[in-house]
């Protein structure tokens, strides 16, 4: 039997109660085959259609008629509200069906759905940590804006946490639903993914990376909703704003905690 479809992958999904959110705008083209293949491994589906304007909710819809055993549920919001968004908006959906955790891809095709077993599986390990899909910056076709905005993304990452992370902006993921919970999330769009991180990380959750494929189709076939000079200053602004809070709020925080574990470790002897 194929990997992805024996009773122990079956088994894991249940006892994570995660589920597949597949965020889209504008994607119809490449949505068909993203769903076909998800709905391959054992897992609960669910999409966010964040404003579409081309035909995704007709084929969501026609997905939608032939899906497999596992639940499919979707959402239309009108109108495009971002990514970051449609992201807090499955989780809440997710929370209200029972769900404990949920696996994130895109919808342009750049993700591999069978790697979606890579994530069970180690989130099977540490249900607890946010888990990302790290994909290498040396890919045939890849913008060389998304390496440079990437690379950017990382430096500010480690300097705002202190924990090197190879690829802050992947949208391949694990969450355990309650890092989206207790917050006022600064963000909406594309620049919530480094927001929800390095608040997390903040708050003790651990981060971890796994290595994953990914394919960027040729430039005339490609699309992207990413605006250079809107969301390069989007990400710049948050960052600014993310450093300042790190050495007001989460330095001090940390030095705190340290001197607290160094006392417990050696205590003063009584004489």
């Amino acid at each position: 039997m194929n990997i992805i479809m024996n009773s122990e992958l079956q088994h894991k999904v249940a006892e994570l109660k995660v589920c597949l959110l597949i965020p889209t705008y504008n994607h119809a083209q490449f949505l068909c085959k993203v769903l076909e293949q998800s709905a391959a491994v054992p897992i609960p589906i669910m999409v966010i259609n964040d404003g579409s304007t081309d035909n995704t909710k007709q084929v969501i819809e026609e997905f939608e008629k032939g899906k497999s055993d596992f639940p499919f549920h979707y959402v239309h919001q009108y109108p495009n509200q971002g990514k970051g968004a449609a992201l807090k908006r499955g989780a809440s959906l997710a929370r209200n069906l029972g769900y404990q955790s949920m696996i994130t891809i895109d919808s342009d095709g750049q993700h591999d759905p069978n790697e979606i077993v890579l994530f069970i599986e180690k989130a099977t390990l540490d249900p607890k940590a946010i888990i990302v899909g790290s994909r290498g910056f040396d890919h045939e076709n890849m913008p060389q804006q998304n390496s440079f905005a990437n690379r950017f993304s990382n430096f500010w990452f480690r300097l705002q946490t202190t924990i090197p992370l190879p690829d802050t902006q992947s949208g391949f993921r694990y969450y355990p639903l309650f890092v989206f919970e207790k917050k006022r999330w600064l963000t909406d769009r594309y620049n919530f993914e480094l927001e929800i991180l390095v608040r997390n990380v903040w708050r003790g959750v651990k981060v971890i990376d796994i290595p994953i494929h990914v394919y960027y189709p040729p430039k005339d076939i490609r699309v992207t909703h990413f605006r250079p000079f809107i969301d390069f200053a989007r990400i710049s602004l948050l960052n600014t704003l993310l450093t300042l809070l790190a050495f007001i709020y989460f330095y001090p925080k940390k030095g705190v905690h340290f001197f607290i574990n160094l006392f417990k470790r050696n205590p003063k002897k009584e004489s």
